[in-house]
Order: C-alpha cells, then structure tokens, then sequence
C-alpha cells in the first residue's frame, strides 16, 4: 500500500481518531484533523493531501459540503463524505460537489479501503484523461492550419488561433455562432458564394465536396485561397455530434505555380490533410474509449469491485495513456519536420556503445521472448551523429522489427564502418510478415501501413520519422522485404562532417 495522504474532517473527538486508527492500520499517512470547514481549508492548503474524509455536519459557520466544494474546485483533492445523515436533501446538497463517495456511518474498515482506493483510482483516471484532453488542445492550438470545430446545430465549439487569424474572428466572437457567419466560402471560379457545406456533411455525414479554387472570405473583406478538409465528429460509429474544418492559406502557392500544377499539389495536400484527420481521430478515439469505458465500470461497480478487477482495469488505462503520448509525439515530431524546424546538431559519440545500450533497452521491455542479435564489425565506432535522431532512428526501425515478428523471433542489428567510403552502416533484419511487393514504393509514406498487418497497432509514421532522421543525416536508407520471410533496412550515415577531411 502506498503512503497516500490523506486529511480527516469529523467533529466528532472520538470518531475521528477511530478513523486515523483505521487508516494508520491501512497503510495511509493522516496528514490532519479538522473539526470545521474553514480549519479542514486551511489544512488542505497547507498539507496537499491526495483525499479528504468529510464529514457533513462541523462546527462553525461551514459545513461540510461547502468546504468540500472549494477543496474539489480550488485545490482538486477528491472529497469522500461521512456521515450519519443519508436523507435526499443532504444526498442532493453533497452531489453538487462531485464527491468521490459517500460513506454512511456507521462503517467497517473494509468499507473505507474499498471507498478511499475507488477515490483514489478515479481520481488518477479523471487527470489522466484530463492532461490528454490538454494534451490535443495543444495540438491543434500549435498547428499553422486553421481548425474549426461545431455541434451537431452547426454552432462553432472550438477555434483555434490560426483559425481566427485566417478568418478574422477572435474567439470570444465566434463561439456559439452559426459557422456559416464565421467561414464564408467563395468559388473563385464560377465567381459564387459557398453555400454552407456543414449542413450536407451534418445532413449526410459525408465530407462535401468542394472546389480546387475555394477562397474564404476575411472578416474584412478580403478573400483567402485555402485548401480545406472537412470531417464529422461521431460518438461512437453512429451517433453524429458536429464537425470539423481544417483549413490553410495557399496564397503563395497560388501565385507562384501553374494551374495544373497547383491543381495536382492540392490534391495531394487535400489526400494528405484527410487522411491525418481521420487516422489522428481514429488513433485517440481508441484509446479514449478505452479510459471512458474503464471509469465507467470502476463508478457503476463502486464498492463490488474487486482488487483484481480495479488493477485489470487501471492497466488498460496507462497502456491507452502511454499509447497516446507515443503518438503525440510522432505526431509533433512531424510537425517539426514539415514545418523545416528539425534541428541536427551533431556530437561525436561511440555507436557501438550506443548501438548496445538500445538493445539493452529493449530487452528490457520486450514482452515477446524475441531474439536480438547485435553485432559490430567497426574499427572506428565513433562518429558524429545527432544522438537524438539516432536514437529515433534506430528505435522505430527496432521495434518494427520486434512488432511485425512472430513471437520467438530472430531479430538482427549489425554495425559496420566503411572507412574508405567515409560511411557508418545500421542494418535491422527480421523474419517477420514482411511488406507486400506491389506496396513497398509506399513504405515512406505518411500513414501508410501495409495491407497484411491486420490488428497489429501503429500509426504509419515510425519509417517516415526513419527516413526524415536519415535525411537530416545527409543519408541514405535502403529496404529489401518478401512477404512471409521479412525485411532488412540498411541505412548509411556520413563517418565525417562535411567540412571534415576522411
């Protein structure tokens, strides 16, 4: 049992130091006693306890249903209310607050670990998914698209910052408004308002379809050509609950390309836009449901839970935590590289060394009994290299190897220096399902992913961060893969700075 703090709030002498009794005995650190609200405040404030036990009726002025309610507003610490008073009225009063739990007095020791790990559990779920609430809203608060987000009425919900630069409307003006107001479209060939596009795709749930030359219309006036993508946001595969708009300005591009040409790089850029709004959404949605799911089912079996069944739960929620920080930061590492804003900075290290420290690593975390065999052929193992795009490299090309094996198997990295050539070699080859020959062109494509990898997780951008790293490297990667008997990736980095002599 952990050293949770906890702050006891009860009037009453003698029960209250029943109740440290109990929780001493539980293996929890009491950080107080309060006998009234103001007190119980102070001490929050000033100890930071994990929980409170409130007692209803204190002495003083405050009860303790007020006191709880700042404690959970201001300083969210979960409260569990204990009293002897479970009438309607004080049930109603309480549920404002948002407790945790409720105990009636009088209770056993069983009945307030069971109460308290419930509180607790829920309380780090509901943070969890919380910060990754926060987590995206940094996203698409950070993005140089204009994002735009509605209710199933068509009523803007969220705007963000490049959003309301491109548009013209600040937030406080374009919450709650019709979109139709806000984003007004213009066909810059028939010369035409945009009608509404959000009342087919909310209508029809299907993105509409659009014009190559669409322009949105300033606050002021003026028209911007955009590239645009449109999306429908749905609680679960059926239920339709608004839209979204992501959409960028491509005025240069306009002025500086062809027709024909700019006609097929929108596109493409449009392909490119859809197809990370629908993999993004899908990759977060998954997880999420996951965390919903589990706090559900940890509040609707309150006290029946089993210690068994809580732990089962609370494991699928970190693995959904640790799988969407894995792809936030796939996706911000992408973002980096298309914005041109990944640095390469370059320090001599011992591959060899590094090379053996990443294996290790993975030994350690590896869960399915594969086989790494890591061997150097190098005189000179020191090189200069970004240390953290190697590690990025080296590591998606990895767990690759380890994620599309079958269990049990052989996994070969190999180092080998060409001094001569002035050129370091990595190779990672796996005996694993292996990438389909009419596919393998595509393998560096953002969101790709094979059609025989069936349930196996991923978000198809670990090769194109691989070669985005080779790149920055000034390197080169090749790939040779059979279906069925697996793939070698054989990437070579310069032994030498540019300016260095070999």
């Amino acid at each position: 049992m952990g050293q949770d703090k906890i702050l006891v709030v009860e009037d009453e002498v003698i029960v209250a130091r029943t109740i440290t009794r109990q929780l001493s005995q539980l293996g929890y650190m009491v950080t107080g006693t309060a006998s009234s609200g103001e007190v119980a405040i102070a001490k929050a404030l000033e100890t930071h306890p994990e929980l409170v036990l409130m007692d209803i009726i204190l002495k003083g002025d405050m009860d303790g249903i007020t006191a709880a309610g700042y404690i959970r507003e201001q300083l969210d610490i979960p409260v569990i209310f204990i009293t002897a008073y479970g009438d309607d009225h004080t049930l109603e009063r309480a549920q404002v607050t948002q407790p945790f739990g409720y105990i009636i007095k009088p209770f056993t020791i069983k009945d307030l670990r069971i109460a308290i790990e419930i509180a607790l559990s829920r309380h780090k779920l509901e943070r969890a998914l919380r910060d990754s609430r926060n987590q995206l809203a940094t996203v698409l608060n950070s993005m140089s698209d204009g994002v735009i987000a509605t209710n199933e009425r068509g009523l803007i919900t969220f705007i963000n910052p490049s959003a309301q630069r491109l548009t013209g409307w600040q937030e406080e003006e374009a919450l709650e408004q019709n979109v139709s107001d806000i984003l007004r479209l213009f066909d810059d060939v028939t010369q035409t308002d945009i009608e509404n596009p959000f009342t087919k795709l909310i209508k029809q749930e299907e993105a509409p379809e659009l014009g190559e030359f669409t322009s949105l219309i300033h606050k002021s006036g003026r028209k911007i050509p955009i590239g645009h993508n449109f999306a429908p946001l749905k609680r679960g595969s059926y239920e339709l609950i608004g839209a979204v708009i992501v959409f960028w300005d491509i005025s240069e591009r306009r002025h500086r390309e062809f027709l024909e040409e700019a006609l097929h790089k929108e596109q493409e850029l449009n392909r490119l836009k859809s197809l990370f709004i629908s993999t993004v959404s899908h990759e977060f949605r998954n997880p999420l449901t996951v965390i919903q799911t589990a706090v559900e089912l940890i509040d609707i079996q309150g006290t029946k839970l089993t210690v068994t069944r809580r732990n089962t739960y609370l494991k699928r929620i970190y693995g959904a935590v640790q799988y969407m920080e894995k792809l936030l930061e796939d996706v911000l590492f992408m973002g980096r590289a298309e914005a041109g804003k990944l640095m390469f900075n370059p320090v001599f290290i011992n591959l060899e060394q590094f090379c053996r420290e990443l294996v290790e690593e993975f030994r350690t975390l590896n869960h399915h009994h594969h086989e790494i065999i890591f061997t150097s052929n190098c005189q000179q193992t020191d090189a200069p290299v970004d240390e953290r795009l190697l590690h990025y490299l080296l590591r998606n090309l990895l767990n690759n190897a380890l994620k599309y094996s079958p269990h049990g198997g052989r996994i070969e990295f190999n180092l080998s220096c060409d001094l001569a050539e002035g050129f370091v070699t990595f190779q990672v080859k796996d005996q694993g399902i292996g990438i389909p020959e009419t596919e393998q062109a595509q393998v560096f494509d953002s969101f790709y992913r094979g059609s025989n990898v069936k349930s196996i997780q991923g978000n198809g951008l670990g090769l194109v961060i691989v070669k985005r790293c080779v790149e920055a490297h000034r390197g080169v990667i090749e790939m040779m893969s059979q279906e069925g008997v697996g793939t070698t990736f054989t990437v070579k980095l310069p032994l030498y700075l540019p300016s260095e002599p070999n």
